[in-house]
């Protein structure tokens, strides 16, 4: 039996595997969550609606805004509120830009679980251009809380078209750099291709979504099968992978990053003038009822049972985590595979702790 983790460099947080080996080979994997566990669902039932965005913004800290968005949705929906066309737009900007910038970690990250170092130094060069945009916008670079019932916080400042098309030239160059860099070096598809392999069925039967589900070759988004906000009106693709291994997790990602910019590029050029809020109450009491609503976040679909009784605190908040429902196909991915592997074809997952323990 071997131990891997919760402090081992390549659990990506405090998650723990307990491996049974045959020398180098795994022949039973059981993983351990729980390390991270804060009770943000239960939290929520003791919080204004206005203060429960604070609380998502802590889930899948990579993801801020992704959720931060899921959330209002649900507290919209249920109340019926229409929503500026600015602040629409405004949102799946700077949505997008966060799954951009989520995956340009994975990028980095999964590079130092296959042993490459140097890939993680010009993905995080990317990444700091973004997180500099979001201290602009929203005034902080993580736990922006700026999504709000109703709209955005604020507008975005004066120059901020010019940034952004500076910035999306500038990530197109960053990420044609990377990829270059990584994604066919024999060594690194000698690591990742026919590893940690997961056909679509079993994909679907073990509830994954997001990148995971699309490398099977499961063209499944949310954002197109039931488009929200307004992604509708852009013309994007669905990268999907053949033979649902580590590789084609990880280059899904890389093509995602492309149609993350082709959508902000098109949500500039139609962003209209206007408001950016619904004026609400400071103290929102939604009517008796109860919704369901889901995104497409970075990691996959991240939905939010909320249920209302009247009252300016939700009564019951419930979460369905991409990363939590993406880890439950762990065990079929690893077992028959080397310990060397079982780091690669975890990174390939690209969990987040904060959202699987919550």
């Amino acid at each position: 039996m071997v131990n891997m983790g919760p402090q081992h460099p390549s659990t990506h947080g405090v998650f723990r595997m307990v491996m049974a080996v045959d020398g180098e080979v795994v022949v039973d994997v059981e993983p351990h969550i729980g390390y991270l566990h804060r009770g943000s669902e239960k939290l929520s039932e003791n919080e204004l609606y206005v203060q429960v965005v604070t609380l998502f913004d802590r889930l899948d800290y990579i993801s801020n805004l992704n959720n931060e968005m899921v959330f209002c949705r649900s507290v919209e929906k249920l109340m019926g509120l229409e929503i500026p066309e600015r602040a629409e737009y405004i949102r799946v900007i700077l949505c997008e830009l966060n799954r951009v910038a989520s995956h340009l970690l994975f990028f980095g990250t999964f590079g130092l679980d296959a042993g490459a170092m140097t890939p993680v130094m010009y993905t995080f060069r990317e990444r700091e251009k973004i997180q500099s945009m979001f201290e602009m916008v929203t005034g902080a670079r993580m736990m922006h809380n700026y999504i709000r019932i109703g709209g955005v916080k604020n507008d975005v400042p004066e120059d901020f078209h010019r940034r952004m098309h500076e910035l999306i030239a500038e990530l197109r160059k960053g990420i044609d750099e990377s990829d270059k860099l990584l994604s066919f070096n024999e060594i690194f598809l000698a690591r990742t291709k026919g590893i940690g392999v997961i056909s679509a069925d079993k994909a679907i039967n073990y509830g994954m979504t997001g990148p995971s589900l699309r490398a099977s070759g499961i063209p499944m988004d949310i954002r197109k099968d039931e488009p929200y906000s307004v992604y509708d009106r852009f013309d994007f693709g669905i990268p999907i992978g053949e033979n649902g291994d580590c590789w084609d997790r990880y280059y899904v990602r890389v093509e995602e990053m492309r149609q993350s910019m082709k959508i902000i590029e098109q949500a500039l050029d139609q962003i209209p003038e206007g408001s950016t809020i619904t004026p609400t109450r400071l103290v929102l009491r939604p009517p008796k009822g109860e919704v369901y609503v889901r995104g497409e976040n970075p990691r996959g679909e991240l939905g939010v049972y909320l249920v209302s009784d009247g009252a300016d605190r939700p009564y019951r908040v419930k979460v369905r985590p991409p990363s939590f429902c993406n880890l439950m196909a762990i065990k079929e991915l690893i077992k028959g595979t080397y310990v060397a592997d079982s780091v690669v074809i975890l990174g390939s997952l690209d969990i987040v702790l904060g959202e699987v323990d919550r």
